[in-house]
């Protein structure tokens, strides 16, 4: 199993296995590149598990690109897993081709997040909601009509809108003829990408309303993909974040605000406003942008910005500047590695000419200029400073990490061959989990590690 299988806690599956519907198990989406001089896939849901309890509602949150929309498409198949499970009812739904996946189909729908664009303006509002019908063969088309009148008014419409066009109707209308659409056959469960993200605040509430009215008439399960907290909180049982196709922390929700338990998890929702504007508030501010999902971090993959990154035993006097600054400059040297040079650099390199890539004393400056650098830490970053202006970033990387890496970078603090990965840790009672080395007994005594990650 890999690094990202979330368990529940000991003895709890067999208590809710009978109302699990989707089993998430090491789930892999990557994205070839096909380019000419690196061919690494891009990763963008790296090796994910977990569970949807049926009735439920489990909230998926996290920055943009972390893979979120990702996930919840290749869930219901609208993309192809590059590796792993998705169990439906104890269905490996990635394994179904041709008619079997035709069939499952009906058991899974998206509401997506632009209501403008999921509509076909050239087709009636009662056309777009009976093509699936259509599609499906669903009873006689006398049926089908009156089904769909009967979504119309489900979802607050009316069944005068039947021959109606897209463009007639307001963006709130609009994602309500979507649902009506995604409620045509019936399904168990529904992929909600951000539904109500682009629509004016007032008409968000009354999307929200309807969708909790529908999950209780229907017995439906949701996924939510969202960006916006407070959606989240108010609609959500449980919460999964998501941090570059990683899931960091799942667990009941409330809990989960009010008791942030992994340090990504903190840093997000210290970012939710206030309505006091004169209120104390601890903002979390994280340097640099999420990595590229081609090139993840090894260990943990929050480990670049990290504000509570453990530190080497021998530089944990090191001032807060100056660590932040050796960790921007091992970002800056991995993206001189990836940076798309042209034939010409590459030619100049080749023969020893002089590149943009070169030189780093203004990189080292900006960096370190106005920091206190002790003698023996300066030696080596100057060192790896040479060593990267003579094209050798891995070298410099590999320098670098062998001083001031951690494990939290996957480097074994003991001296042992290969890649120190974080585990899953139980860090409530209620079997919520969080990715982080900080659980461990070692760096903060709170949790014991789930063992069995089956």
């Amino acid at each position: 199993m890999s690094q990202n299988t979330v368990s529940t806690t000991p003895g709890a599956e067999a208590e809710t296995a009978p109302d699990t519907m989707v089993k998430v198990r090491d789930l892999k989406t990557y994205y070839d590149s096909g380019g000419l001089f690196d061919d690494r896939p891009v990763k963008a849901v790296d090796g994910v598990s977990f569970d949807i309890y049926r009735g439920e509602t489990l909230g998926l949150v996290g920055e943009s690109g972390c893979g979120k929309t990702t996930l919840g498409r290749t869930l219901i198949q609208l993309e192809a897993a590059t590796g792993g499970e998705v169990l439906f009812d104890g269905t490996d739904i990635t394994s179904l081709r041709g008619d079997q996946l035709y069939e499952w189909r009906q058991n899974a729908q998206m509401v997506f997040q632009d209501p403008d664009s999921s509509l076909n303006d050239r087709m009636t509002i009662g056309e777009i909601i009976r093509e699936p019908l259509d599609v499906h063969d669903w009873k006689t088309p006398a049926d089908r009509r009156e089904r769909v009148k009967a979504l119309l008014d489900e979802v607050g419409l009316s069944s005068e809108h039947y021959y109606r066009y897209p463009h007639q109707f307001s963006g709130g209308q609009r994602q309500r003829i979507g649902i009506a659409r995604t409620l045509s056959l019936n399904p168990d469960f529904i992929v909600l990408d951000e539904p109500v993200s682009a629509l004016d605040v007032s008409v968000q509430a009354e999307i929200i309303n309807l969708l909790e009215d529908l999950q209780d008439e229907f017995d439906l399960t949701y996924l939510f993909i969202a960006h916006d907290l407070s959606v989240v909180r108010h609609i959500c049982d449980r919460v999964a974040v998501m941090y570059l196709g990683n899931i960091m922390e799942i667990g009941p929700t409330e809990e989960l605000f009010t008791d942030p338990a992994n340090p990504y998890t903190h840093a997000l929702l210290s970012a939710i406003p206030k309505p006091d504007p004169t209120a104390s508030r601890d903002r979390i501010t994280l340097h640099g942008t999420p990595p590229n999902p081609r090139y993840p971090p090894t260990g943990c993959p929050f480990s670049t910005r990290c504000p509570a990154r453990i530190r080497p035993d021998e530089y944990e006097d090191l001032s807060d500047e100056l660590w932040d600054g050796i960790n921007g400059f091992r970002e800056i040297i991995r993206e001189r590695m990836r940076a798309d040079r042209s034939i010409r650099e590459r030619v100049r390199e080749r023969f020893g000419m002089e590149t943009r890539f070169a030189t780093m004393d203004e990189t080292y400056d900006e960096l370190f200029g106005d920091v206190a650098v002790p003698d023996e830490v300066d030696r080596v970053l100057t060192d790896v400073a040479d060593i990267a202006s003579e094209h050798d970033e891995q070298d410099a990387i590999d320098r670098l990490n062998a001083e001031f890496g951690s494990i939290c970078d996957g480097v074994d603090p003991n001296g042992g061959a290969g890649e120190i990965e974080p585990e899953y840790y139980e860090v409530s009672d209620s079997g919520r989990l969080s990715y982080c080395h900080r659980h461990d007994e070692e760096h903060r005594e709170t949790a014991t590690v789930i063992d069995d990650r089956s």
